[in-house]
C-alpha cells in the first residue's frame, strides 16, 4: 500500500507564558492508504496536537509532514485550508452542525465553498445521506435528530468531497454505548469501502475497531501495533441486536 501520511521527526512546542510546553517530541510514523488507525493517549499525551498537525489545522515547530507526497509542514494558512478541503474530512465529538440548516443543507456546505453548482450539490448530498442511512431524514434539522443521526450527518458531510482521509476526533464522546456501536459500525463500513480512517480517542473499546493502534505518552510514540482482533462490522451488528 502507498503511504498517504509520513511524519518525520515531528516536534511541536507551545509557549505558555514564560514556559515552553513540548507537546510532540520527534515523532516519526507512516500511515498507508486504506488503513484504519486509532491514535490513543491520556490527556497531555500529544494526541490532540498530532491530530491538528495531521489534519493541517496546525504546523510543526520542526520536522516534516508529507501528505500524499506533498510536504505541508511549513505552508501558509490559506494553502493549508485548500489542502484540508480537498484531502481531509473531519468528524468531531460535538458534530458541529449548523442548527438552522436541515441535514441536506449541512451536508451541502463544503460543496458551496468548493464552488459546486446547486443541483450537483443537492444530488451529491442526497447520495451521501442515503449511504449513511438517513434517506428519510434529509429535511430534519439537528434538533429533530438523535445523537447518532446527527453524527451520521456529520460523517456524510465529512465524506462529501471524497477526501483522502477521514479524521475522527472522539466521534462517540457525546453518545451512549448503543449509539456509539451504531456509529462505529458505520465507520467499519466506510473503511470496508476503501477509505483511510484515523480515529483519535481515549476510549479503549472504541480504539478496538481500528486495525492498528498508536499509543502516545509524553509527546512520543509509546507503542505502534497491529490490532490482532479488530471489532468487525458483523460483530458490531450483533452488539446492536
Amino acid at each position: 500500500m502507498s503511504e498517504i501520511i509520513q511524519l518525520k521527526n515531528i516536534v511541536k512546542h507551545y509557549e505558555v507564558g514564560t514556559q515552553v510546553v513540548k507537546a510532540l517530541r520527534s515523532v516519526s510514523l507512516s500511515i498507508s492508504k486504506g488503513e484504519y488507525v486509532a491514535i490513543m493517549g491520556a490527556s497531555g499525551s500529544g494526541k490532540s496536537t498530532m491530530m491538528n498537525i495531521i489534519g493541517c489545522l496546525d504546523t510543526p515547530t520542526d520536522g516534516d509532514y508529507f501528505l500524499n507526497g506533498t510536504n505541508v509542514s511549513h505552508l501558509e494558512d490559506d494553502q493549508l485550508a485548500r489542502i484540508r478541503s480537498k484531502e481531509i474530512g473531519f468528524v468531531f465529538q460535538t458534530f458541529n452542525l449548523l442548527p438552522r440548516y436541515d441535514a441536506l443543507e449541512n451536508v451541502m456546505l463544503p460543496l458551496i465553498y468548493a464552488g459546486v453548482g446547486k443541483e450537483e450539490r443537492k444530488k451529491r448530498a442526497r447520495q451521501k445521506l442515503e449511504e449513511v442511512g438517513l434517506a428519510e431524514r434529509m429535511d430534519h434539522k439537528p434538533n429533530e435528530l438523535s445523537g447518532g443521526q446527527r453524527q451520521r450527518v456529520a460523517v456524510a458531510r465529512a465524506l462529501i468531497n471524497n477526501p483522502s482521509i477521514l479524521l475522527a476526533d472522539e466521534p462517540t464522546g457525546n453518545l451512549d454505548s448503543k449509539i456509539s456501536v451504531e456509529v462505529m459500525r458505520l465507520f467499519a463500513d466506510i473503511h470496508k469501502g476503501g477509505n483511510t480512517i484515523i480515529l483519535v480517542t481515549h476510549e479503549e473499546d472504541i480504539a478496538q475497531y481500528a486495525h492498528r493502534i498508536i499509543r502516545l505518552k509524553d509527546g512520543m510514540v509509546e507503542s505502534d501495533e497491529v490490532n490482532p482482533n479488530p471489532i468487525l462490522t458483523e460483530e458490531a451488528a450483533e452488539l446492536l441486536d
